[in-house]
This record gives C-alpha cells, sequence and structure tokens, in this order.
C-alpha cells in the first residue's frame, strides 16, 4: 500500500494496547494518516493515563481519557479526580470513550454504568471537551447477557441521559464506531454529535451502518479504524493499525458515490472543527 496523495485523520485508536507502537506510527505515516486520537481508557482507570503519555511523545497524536462501561464500578472517587486531571492537559482534548455497554454478560451492573457516565459527562461539560460515546446494546449479545439485562435498550439510555446531562452545556460529541441504524443515526445527529465509521462498514452485511455512512451530513462524520480490533476488509480477522484507515475511507466514499480524497478533505475538516486545536495554521 503506496503513500496516497491526500492526508487522513484516524479518530479513534487504541495506540496503548500496542506492545511499542513505533512501527505502527511509521506505517500509519507512509499510509497518509497524519494525525490519531489516542484513545486513552487503558486496561481501566489506573492505566488511563497512558495515551495522554504517548500524545505528548508525538506530536501529531493526541489523546483523550474516559472510564469504560465495562469498567465503570471502578468509577470511584479517586479514579474520577485522575480523569479530571488528565482531561486538563491541552493534548487530552476529549472524555472517551464512555458510554452503555448491554452486550457482555460480565459488565457492571446498569445502574452502575450509567453513574459513571453521568459522573464522566460532568466532567467533560467542566472541562469544555468533546465526549467519545461507546455503545453496544444486548441485540447480538449470548442468550445469558439478554436474559441479564433484559429488554434495556443502550442506545435509549444514552440518548436520554444525554438529553438530560450534556446537551444543555452545548458541546458537541462523537458516536465512536456508529454501529446503529439509520434513524439512530439521524437520533444522534440531531443532539450535536458526528457519526465516526470504522472498519465494520466495509462489512457487506453491515447494510445499517453503511446505510447511515451513506447519508451523513458531509459536515458531521469522521472515519476511524479503532485498532487493533474491527480491521477493515481486507484485514478483516487480522490485527488493526491507523493505516488501514485509508480502506474504511474509501469504502465509504464508495458508498457516498464521490471521490475518497473528497472523504478525506471532508473529514478532516469535521475533526479540526470538533477538536480546534488540532488545526495546523
Amino acid at each position: 500500500m503506496g503513500k496516497l496523495e491526500f492526508m487522513l485523520i484516524d479518530s479513534h485508536a487504541h495506540l496503548d494496547f500496542y506492545d511499542d507502537p513505533t512501527e505502527i506510527l511509521v506505517r500509519a505515516e507512509a499510509a497518509g494518516v497524519a494525525q490519531m486520537l489516542a484513545i486513552g481508557i487503558g486496561d481501566g482507570p489506573a492505566t488511563m493515563h497512558r495515551a495522554l503519555d504517548l500524545a505528548r511523545q508525538h506530536g501529531h497524536v493526541f489523546a483523550s481519557a474516559g472510564i469504560h462501561p465495562q469498567e465503570a464500578h471502578q468509577a470511584t472517587p479517586e479514579a474520577l479526580e485522575k480523569l479530571r486531571a488528565l482531561v486538563a492537559d491541552p493534548k487530552c482534548i476529549a472524555v472517551g470513550e464512555i458510554g452503555l455497554d448491554y452486550y457482555h454478560l460480565e459488565n457492571p451492573d446498569i445502574e452502575v454504568q450509567q453513574q459513571a457516565f453521568v459522573a464522566q459527562l460532568a466532567i467533560a461539560a467542566e472541562a469544555g471537551k468533546p465526549i467519545l460515546i461507546h455503545c453496544r446494546t444486548s441485540d447480538l449479545a449470548t442468550a445469558e447477557a439478554k436474559a441479564r439485562f433484559g429488554p434495556a435498550d443502550a442506545f435509549a439510555d444514552i440518548m436520554r441521559l444525554i438529553a438530560e446531562h450534556w446537551t444543555p452545556a452545548g458541546i458537541p460529541g462523537v458516536m465512536h464506531c456508529f454501529s446503529g441504524s439509520p434513524e439512530q443515526a439521524k437520533q444522534a445527529l440531531a443532539a450535536n454529535f458526528y457519526l465516526s465509521f470504522a472498519g465494520n462498514v466495509t462489512y457487506p452485511k453491515s447494510l445499517n451502518i453503511r446505510e447511515a455512512a451513506a447519508q451523513a451530513p458531509a459536515d458531521r462524520y469522521l472515519v476511524e479504524t479503532d485498532c487493533p480490533f474491527l480491521a477493515p476488509i481486507p484485514f478483516r480477522g487480522k490485527q488493526n493499525e491507523p493505516a488501514y484507515v485509508t480502506h474504511t475511507a474509501e469504502v465509504v466514499a464508495e458508498l457516498r458515490g464521490v471521490g475518497a480524497a473528497l472523504v478525506a478533505e471532508q473529514t478532516t475538516a469535521n475533526f479540526h472543527t470538533l477538536f480546534p486545536s488540532t488545526a495546523r495554521s
């Protein structure tokens, strides 16, 4: 894969999940990935600083920090204070990924997840920084997980909590790895969120995601890898990395009926609008 004639931004990359991201970053630059947002959830609150550590070492890398819903039971007062301190750093441009996850049987109780989510919304609003939303329902979960979480809908719960605790702040956010329906996409857009599309938009059976990508307003969508997860075709099943965001962008371009260069231009402009401090003069 040669270097593209245009530049892209990977808006969601778990760079600290690699033993050594050095070669990953080199390949990303060679592929035309100019900037990336390193997601600071770590293995839980104790290590959520690792993404910011990386961002401080690389000028083109920015960071977020947050407590993932799977670790919501660790959202102690001490952990939330650590998050507040991380978010105060200029290179930490967002809070996340945060949200709700009713997919895994072993996840914290719904009430615990929601309390952690609301607490982090308050920290983001206080800092004036956008949020990165993680949302997984129990639709495709195991029978055991469905039995545990019942009819609860993570997306509906997220939208309700956002309306109550986030919308009044007037700050935008990102629906990371958007995997919902076109109707849910409209709801997210109406709530001042950007839609970020990951490698699963390249999977032919992801009809809802592909339709949402095709219909997203030109000024409200992003592309991401969610690496090392969700590698796009032709790398599906392998470890993902930021260089592969080019494949996701190309598929999004096909779905939208435009050239990949335009998708790169639009998503780069959208990222810089959402995170003004990342724009280069």
